[in-house]
């Protein structure tokens, strides 16, 4: 999957102005390739290096692009030579979730069912990242077709979170949420259809943000739930995750859902115009505030409160009585859309397929799917082809869009009273390997506090909050109403700056590097 083990790259000097690629932000790592003081290609280098040295261990890859990424950051270095005006994160390298498509490599969905499938066109956020001059450097591990949230459901590997490699790093964009808390690199895109980027992002100690729906195009996204998926950007700081969702922001006319005639905000610059959050109107969810909470979580939860005081904003508790609904209502209508999805899975356009003498077509496709789909997605597929069948369809189906419904009244309601909502991003802090893996209803509902983000469509954001006993990062979510990046990328910068939590090391991270 990569080259020869290599070490990492060796950290720079104290005195140095250059933090080494390995730590460095992203916009700071572009900054200093703008202005000459550092290659793109030894940042890449570098990042395979580290690759190299960790991922052994982590398993957040399923394919690196090597070539690729070189070939970008050589235009990047070559254009900088000349004096052009580089965007502005050219250079700084990023990794893909694997449900993304990349002309002309594998898009598994970490499912056996896609074995031999290339595709044929890009994405339009890949599109965007080329344009924008982000190396490449690989698509990461995921729960097969973004049905979990531990990353253990992949077909591939289980990837592990670099803070105790015998726990999830969460899911199901763990792949893409580990690579960037072992800081093999600062950026990678996930996809959040019920809190698949930022419940990760929690467990890492990293940035996770879910747009509000239709803000960034879904065109060459795998779909799992149409009306739920949303492309969704990692980062170690905020700003860096504010200037990875602008550069993959904005309309497409490829995407149906996608929000037309509305330019993309410059999100930086709104953090810089005002910086501090005095008189942001704060509401703490009284349905997420302590109860069935990790003692460590619910703790964090009011020192990020009393954080919020302390900055000059007025806090008070919000009440959304329909948050009980979420969980339940999630998983009917998730899964009904699953089951139309993968329907086109069938071992006859591409893919994997089942042949043996004498078979007909229906017994090819039942073997194709026992063979190529995992535990988890069949009992989703189950489950959404049951609740969509005859007789039950009202029963199930149109009762969870009716909580749907109320659950976006009610936010949309609080937001009347407030700019933002703050709650923990999940539950615990990340559970060990093979924990939950036989009990379903206990890993469902570690997307307690995500869930409702999707059924409204609204943006959220996690971001570090604190550590448990174990040194395990807790994350804090802030929700804003739709379309309010701005405002959610302000409060979560802020904080950020108060807490000093960002572009933390995995305490664990030196005994990885060691071992290779």
């Amino acid at each position: 999957m990569s080259d020869s083990p290599a070490g990492p790259p060796e950290k720079s000097s104290s005195q140095s102005p250059i933090p080494s690629s390995a730590h460095a932000t992203a916009l700071e790592t572009a900054a200093h390739i703008q202005a000459g003081r550092l290659s793109a290609v030894t940042v890449a280098e570098n990042a395979f290096e580290r690759i190299a040295a960790l991922d052994d261990d982590i398993q957040g890859f399923n394919l690196l692009t090597r070539s690729l990424a070189l070939e970008a950051a050589a235009d990047i270095d070559r254009r900088a030579r000349a004096g052009e005006t580089l965007p502005l994160l050219a250079g700084a390298p990023i990794a893909i979730k694997d449900n993304l498509n990349i002309a002309g490599l594998p898009t598994t969905c970490s499912s056996r069912i896609l074995e031999g499938y290339v595709s044929p066109y890009d994405a339009t956020v890949v599109q965007k990242v080329r344009a924008a001059g982000l190396p490449i450097l690989g698509k990461t591990n995921l729960d097969e077709f973004a049905m979990g949230s531990s990353t253990e459901n992949s077909a591939l590997r289980v990837t592990r979170n670099p803070w105790d490699l015998q726990r999830i790093p969460g899911g199901s964009s763990g792949g893409s949420a580990a690579v960037v808390a072992a800081q093999m690199t600062p950026l990678s895109l996930g996809s959040d259809t019920g809190g698949s980027v930022r419940q990760p992002a929690a467990m890492c100690g990293i940035v996770g943000v879910k747009p509000t729906y239709g803000l960034v195009s879904r065109y060459g996204l795998v779909a799992f739930a149409s009306s739920l998926d949303q492309v969704s950007p990692f980062a170690r700081t905020v700003r860096d995750a504010a200037a990875l969702l602008q550069v993959i922001a904005g309309f497409d006319p490829l995407d149906s859902t996608s929000i037309p005639d509305r330019p993309v905000p410059d999100y930086l610059a709104a953090i810089e115009a005002r910086p501090d959050i005095e008189g942001l109107r704060v509401g703490v969810i009284q349905e997420l505030d302590g109860e069935g909470m990790q003692a460590e979580v619910a703790a964090s939860l009011g020192a990020a409160r009393e954080a919020f005081e302390a900055m000059g904003a007025r806090v008070q508790p919000i009440s959304i009585p329909s948050i009980r609904y979420a969980v339940a209502a999630y998983y009917i209508l998730a899964t009904a859309e699953a089951s139309s999805n993968l329907g086109r899975y069938d071992g006859v356009r591409y893919g994997m397929r089942v042949e043996e003498a004498g078979m007909d077509l229906k017994r090819m496709y039942q073997k194709t799917r026992a063979l190529g789909f995992g535990p988890e997605v069949k009992r989703r597929i189950m489950l959404g082809t049951f609740c969509l069948s005859a007789g039950y369809f009202d029963a199930f189906y149109g009762k969870a869009q009716k909580a749907r419904a109320l659950i976006r009244h009610e936010l949309r309601h609080a937001f009347d009273s407030v700019d933002i909502l703050i709650c923990p991003t999940a539950p615990t802090t990340a559970f060990r390997l093979g924990e939950k893996l036989n009990d379903p209803v206990s890993m469902y509902l570690s997307d307690i506090a995500t869930i409702p983000v999707n059924m409204a469509g609204i943006p959220a954001l996690s971001l570090p909050c604190g550590f448990d006993a174990q040194g395990l990062p807790i994350g804090l979510q802030l929700l804003a109403p739709h379309l309010g990046e701005d405002t959610l990328f302000r409060a979560a910068a802020a904080f950020e700056a108060r807490s000093g939590l960002r572009n933390l090391t995995p305490g664990r991270l030196a005994a990885v590097q060691g071992a290779r």
